[in-house]
């Protein structure tokens, strides 16, 4: 078997079918939506949360704003003038400012 001679299983693959190309495409004139309505229109139909007319769970639910970021890295900022209270020349790490306040 040679790469060009791979082909699909018989029945696998089916063309796909255009909707609304005419009458002799088979699904010509109203195109499989039926006759009139709110969803045989174009941009036509309900939003995803519409519950009939009753007030959707999105708006039922209380509105709780913002989230907490779990990679969030706090930062402390230092004056560079602050450093002046170390001797020259001496190691300042983080426990070392802790410390000194």
């Amino acid at each position: 078997m040679k790469l060009h001679e791979l082909q699909p299983a018989p029945g696998a693959h089916r063309d796909r079918t255009r909707a609304g190309r005419g009458i002799s495409a088979g699904r010509g004139k109203t195109a499989g939506r039926g006759t009139k309505g709110q969803n045989s229109r174009s941009g036509g139909g309900k939003q995803p949360y519409f519950e009939g007319g009753q007030l959707p769970l999105v708006r039922r639910l209380p509105h709780l704003g913002g989230f907490t970021n779990i990679w969030r890295v706090e930062f402390f900022e230092v004056n560079v003038e602050r450093l002046n209270l170390f001797p020259a020349g001496a190691e300042i790490t983080p426990e070392v400012l802790v410390m000194a306040g």
